[in-house]
């Protein structure tokens, strides 16, 4: 719910200064490969902690539930990022980017 109404902020604030020459994006990553889930006290520990499953197991269940199978990097956030501050999407705004290797299924 706290997603949708920072979308929907987003594209509410991207109308209102998109005519001063200002672009507002979401970028909306799943899973991304940092410390905070696969860290040693990250999420995917304390899980396996609280469930009874190795860490290990813990991570490749929750990236096997992505199409692509792994974990976004966060390199690839950060190149999309990137490509959205770029002029070469100059008339992209108001939009939400999902990162997340297939993850989310609904539209």
């Amino acid at each position: 719910m706290v997603a949708a109404a920072l979308t929907d902020f987003c594209k509410a604030l991207s109308k209102e200064v998109g005519p001063r020459g200002v672009r507002v994006d979401t970028v909306s990553p799943g899973p991304v490969e940092t410390d905070l889930r696969l860290g040693r006290d990250g999420v995917a520990a304390t899980v396996a902690a609280s469930s009874g499953a190795s860490t290990e197991d813990v991570i490749q269940g929750a990236a096997a539930q992505s199409v692509t199978g792994r974990f976004t990097r966060p390199d690839e956030v950060a190149d999309l990022v990137v490509l959205l501050a770029s002029e070469r999407t100059g008339n992209v705004t108001g939009s939400d980017f999902v990162i997340d290797g297939g993850l989310i299924t609904a539209v």
